[in-house]
C-alpha cells in the first residue's frame, strides 16, 4: 500500500459554539502543528496553558465521562472531543493543536462533523514531508462486554463497519461498513448527527448533562417519528453517527490506524477501553515475538550503519525499523567476552553492557534518519530511569524495543525495554546526538 506523508493545516481558524453537555460558550481555534508532534489540546484559560495529548493513557475510563469521550492530564480536562478527533481523522490530518477556552469542546450547531470539516477545508489542508507512522493492525484482537462486541483485524485500508440494536421501532436494527477515505468521510459520515430517545433525555438532564441540547443540534426520536422539522438526512443517519463516534475514539491511538475495525453496539467507554486495550496489545511484549523471524538488516548490514567492531558490537539483527520505532536482537552467547570476568562461575551480562547493547540498537535508529550514516556517529549524553530487573544469561536471546520520544535538531530522547522470553528485564530513557565522525 502507499505510503502517504503527514498533513497539517494551512493557517489557524476558530470555531465558536456552545458545549452539548455542559451548555457553556467556548472557543476552539485549529493550528497548524510540526511533524511528528501529532494531534493535542491546549486549555488556553488554564494557568501555564497545559497540553493535553491525544494518546489512549490519557483518555478516561470513569463512568463520568458517560455519552462522551474525555481527555485529562493532571487537573486539566477537555470533555466531548469524539466530533473534533474523528474530524480531524476522516480529513487524513496528523499534527494539529486545538486550543480551547473552556472544558468542553463546542458542539457544532446541527450536532454533526459537518461544520468542522467545512472550516478546516477552508483552512487548506497541507503535506509535509514525512510519511504517516501508522499503528498497524496486524492479528485479530476482541473486546467482549456483556452485549458489546469490538474486533480488530488486519486490513490493507481503514475500514468501520457498525451494528446498533435498538428497540426503538424508528431505530432499530442497523449495519453499516465503511471503507474510509477523506471524500467518503466528508460526504457520508460527517453530516451524521448525535441522537437521542426522548425517553433518555430527562435522565441524562437529571444527571446534569445535554444542558446544551436542543432540536436543533441534535437529533431527537419519539417513537416512531422524529422530533426535528428537518428529520433524517439519512435513512441510517444513526449507525453512521455512531461511525463518526467510533473513528473519533479510535483517534485516541495517538497516530493513524490501518485495519478493519467492526463494532456491534458499542459507545464511547467501551471503545476508549478497547483502544487502551489494542494499544496495550501492541506493546505487549508477547507481541514482539512477531518480529523474531524477520530480518530488516542483517549483522552486515548493521556494520554498514555502526561504527562499532567485536567485542563492542552488541546488536546482531535489527527486526524492525521504522522512523519513530525500532526492534533489535542480541544473542547472549557462553563465548562472550566479558562473562570470563563477570562472574566466574556465575556469568550475568553486566548492566552495563545491557544498556550500551539497548544504546546500540537506538543508534541504528538515529543513523537511519540521517544522509551517509557512515560518516556519523551517536554520543549518548544522559541516561535516565534505568531499571534492571531480571538477570541476562548465556543462552538468552535479548530483544530490545526503542521509541523515538522526541527529536529536536540532532538531539533526541528514547525510550527503550529489553525483554528475555516476553519477560522485561532492563529499561532506561536514552539521551542522545548525532555528531561527525
Amino acid at each position: 500500500m502507499k505510503t502517504s506523508t503527514q498533513k497539517t493545516i494551512r493557517r489557524p481558524v476558530r470555531f465558536h459554539g456552545i458545549g452539548l453537555h455542559t451548555g457553556a460558550e467556548t472557543t476552539l481555534t485549529f493550528r497548524p502543528a510540526p511533524i511528528g508532534s501529532g494531534l493535542r489540546f491546549v486549555r488556553i484559560d488554564l494557568p501555564g496553558r497545559p497540553e493535553i495529548p491525544v494518546r489512549p493513557e490519557n483518555a478516561r475510563l470513569d463512568t463520568s465521562a458517560l455519552r462522551r469521550t474525555v481527555l485529562a492530564v493532571g487537573q486539566a480536562e477537555v470533555h466531548t472531543v469524539e466530533h473534533v478527533l474523528a474530524t480531524a481523522a476522516g480529513l487524513g490530518l496528523d499534527n494539529l493543536v486545538f486550543e480551547l477556552d473552556g472544558v468542553e469542546a463546542p458542539e457544532p450547531v446541527d450536532g454533526s462533523a459537518r461544520p468542522f470539516v467545512e472550516l478546516l477545508l477552508e483552512a487548506g489542508i497541507e503535506d509535509q514531508a514525512a510519511p504517516r507512522d501508522y499503528f498497524e493492525i496486524k492479528e485479530p484482537f476482541s473486546y467482549f462486554e456483556n452485549e458489546v462486541h469490538l474486533l480488530a483485524l488486519p486490513h490493507d485500508g481503514i475500514r468501520l463497519s457498525f451494528t446498533i440494536q435498538f428497540d426503538n421501532p424508528l431505530v432499530g436494527t442497523q449495519y453499516r461498513s465503511v471503507e474510509l477515505t477523506p471524500e467518503l468521510f466528508r460526504r457520508e459520515i460527517a453530516p451524521a448527527r448525535t441522537f437521542a430517545l426522548f425517553e433518555d433525555i430527562e435522565a441524562l438532564r437529571n444527571a446534569g448533562m445535554i444542558k446544551g441540547g436542543t432540536l436543533q443540534n441534535a437529533v431527537v426520536v419519539q417513537g416512531d417519528h422524529i422530533l426535528n422539522e428537518e428529520g433524517l438526512r439519512f435513512p441510517d443517519e444513526f449507525v453512521r453517527h455512531k461511525i463518526l463516534d467510533l473513528l473519533g475514539d479510535l483517534t485516541l491511538l495517538g497516530r493513524p490506524w490501518r485495519g478493519h475495525v467492526l463494532s456491534i453496539r458499542s459507545g464511547h467507554a467501551s471503545n476508549v477501553a478497547f483502544v487502551r486495550r489494542l494499544s496495550n496489545h501492541e506493546e505487549d511484549p508477547a507481541s514482539l515475538e512477531r518480529f523474531r523471524d524477520r530480518v530488516r538488516l542483517d549483522i552486515r548490514g548493521i556494520e554498514s550503519i555502526m561504527p562499532h567492531r567485536y567485542p563492542m558490537l552488541l546488536v546482531d539483527r535489527i527486526l524492525y525499523l521504522e522512523p519513530k520505532r525500532v526492534v533489535g536482537l542480541k544473542n547472549v552467547t557462553i563465548n562472550e567476552p566479558f562473562f570470563v570476568g563477570h562472574f566466574p562461575g556465575h556469568p550475568i551480562m553486566p548492566a552495563v553492557l545491557i544498556l550500551e547493547a539497548m544504546a546500540q540498537v537506538g543508534g541504528v535508529l538515529l543513523l537511519n534518519t540521517v544522509d551517509k550514516p557512515e560518516t556519523k556517529l551517536v554520543y549518548f549524553m544522559a541516561i535516565d530511569k534505568a531499571k534492571f530487573r531480571k538477570p541476562v544469561l548465556p543462552g538468552d536471546q535479548l530483544i530490545f524495543d526503542l521509541e523515538l520520544v522526541r527529536m529536536k535538531s540532532r538531539i533526541c530522547q528514547m525510550k527503550g525495554r529489553g525483554y528475555v522470553r516476553g519477560q522485561l528485564v532492563a529499561e532506561a530513557e536514552l539521551l542522545s546526538t548525532i555528531v561527525d565522525r
